[in-house]
């Protein structure tokens, strides 16, 4: 399995207004064209949070545990319709409701992303992908704090964690 390199993603300013279009492989390149994202923090009633773990196959941050649900929003997606669709093919979660907390600009040595972060809770029946994902679990705010900053969580995930939630 492998992404799709071709998959075009829409090229955006800081404020989120469409600017171009450019591939996946474009801009994890190291290009550092700003395209948005969407990532949804799934949490129990128990205050725990749901991470996947990402396939060794993906292009970023392989074998990672991760935030909920994030993927890239389309070309000619709102931020909305592109969450439900990633909860929906990520978690095969189609009845939630998110609340958006931020939005903020990530940048790694690969790519830069304009990342819309939501949160929601939810304590219903959860499928992972097996196509995109490789599985995930309940995490405890305590498991999360000691696995920071030992190469178990994505950068990502870490920054956006304790920016938002810790």
């Amino acid at each position: 399995m492998k992404d799709n390199s071709l998959e075009k993603f829409p090229i955006v300013d800081e404020k989120g207004c469409v600017i171009g279009s450019a591939t996946r492989g474009e801009c994890h390149s190291g290009s550092k064209l700003l395209h948005p994202v969407v990532h949804l923090h799934v949490f129990n009633s128990k205050g725990e949070v749901y991470l996947q773990r990402r396939p060794d196959w993906k292009d970023i941050q392989p074998g990672k545990w991760d935030t909920s649900v994030g993927g890239h929003i389309d070309y000619g997606e709102e931020p909305e319709q592109a969450l439900v669709r990633e909860v929906r093919e990520e978690l095969g979660i189609t009845a939630f409701k998110p609340e958006r907390v931020g939005k903020y600009v990530f940048e790694s040595k690969r790519e830069k992303e304009l990342v819309y972060v939501h949160r929601t809770t939810y304590d219903g029946p959860i499928t992972p992908s097996a196509e995109e994902l490789d599985g995930g679990r309940f995490w405890t705010l305590d498991e999360i704090r000691e696995a920071i900053g030992n190469n178990i969580l994505t950068p990502n995930f870490e920054s956006e964690f304790q920016k938002f939630f810790l």
